[in-house]
């Protein structure tokens, strides 16, 4: 399953930290940020709970950008 989510981040570099981080994430199969529309795509390992991957997410993106935001 793929799913889109709006994000807010401040420059390229740091979105590339957060599809970094995403993509390391337990549950994610992949994983892209595109800095100018402010989105991050995310396709989930099959029979992952989305919500509960997408916290996991979230939280190791602002490990390393605690200023970006992803609206769940």
């Amino acid at each position: 399953m793929k799913k889109n989510y709006k994000i807010e981040v401040d420059c390229a570099n740091c979105a590339n930290l957060m599809e970094d981080a995403a993509k390391k994430t337990a549950g994610v199969k992949d994983a892209s940020v595109n800095f100018m529309t402010q989105k991050m795509s995310v396709e989930f390992e099959e029979g992952q709970d989305v919500k509960t991957v997408m916290q996991a997410v979230l939280k190791n993106c602002k490990k390393v950008e605690e200023d970006c935001e992803i609206f769940i």
